[in-house]
């Protein structure tokens, strides 16, 4: 929101009266039911309630989520998503020809949510386009931070819960701002623009 500058050369504007009703009084412009069922077809995901929009700088990324694989990672994604804890968060730590991490409160990549994640390892592969929790060194660990693949890892295999695939929009990740620091930190990283469940648009 712009704001207003504060000299006494600057006129002052009467608040307007929508400002002053109870959020319960005001009307929010809602999506007709139409308009939301082709947003929804628009980006052919097998399920909508387990598939996400990644929006980026670059342009819109869709991961699909495997709940079969890892259903408490995944139920813990589309709690955070829906809480909007994504939003505006940092890929603090990309490693070209690797991958994008991101997660971190902070945009360090010391913090997280506060709910920490048994291990669901499966046997889905670290490929280009994988989406998998990073963690610490307990396998049990994992939290709200978590990472894509730029390419295959195959020694990430079995070590790290997978949990979703991008299956739309690789090419917006592969844009994401490398890091040039000490394991890849970034020292002015790109953000989320936004996450949401396709299911909610």
């Amino acid at each position: 929101m712009t704001e207003l500058l504060k000299n006494k050369n600057t006129a002052k504007l009467e608040t307007p009266k929508t400002q002053k009703l109870a959020d319960g009084d005001t009307k929010k412009l809602e999506k007709s039911s139409t308009r939301a069922k082709k947003d929804k077809a628009k980006y052919k995901v097998s399920n909508p309630d387990n598939a996400l929009l990644l929006k980026l700088k670059d342009g819109d990324v869709v991961i699909e989520m495997y709940e079969e694989d890892a259903p408490k990672h995944v139920a813990r994604i589309k709690e955070l998503v829906r809480q909007g804890f994504y939003n505006g968060l940092k890929f603090h730590r990309v490693i070209d020809g690797f991958m994008a991490q991101t997660g971190c409160p902070y945009g360090t990549g010391t913090g997280g949510s506060g709910k920490k994640l048994k291990a669901e390892f499966n046997k889905r592969p670290h490929k280009r386009g994988t989406v998998s929790m990073a963690r610490a060194f307990d396998p049990d660990s994992a939290d709200s931070q978590f990472f894509i693949c730029f390419a295959e890892a195959p020694w990430l295999n079995g070590q790290y819960t997978v949990w979703g695939e991008v299956t739309s929009g690789m090419e917006f990740v592969d844009m994401i701002k490398r890091g040039n620091g000490p394991n890849g930190m970034v020292s002015t990283p790109d953000e989320i623009v936004s996450v949401e469940v396709i299911a909610d648009l």
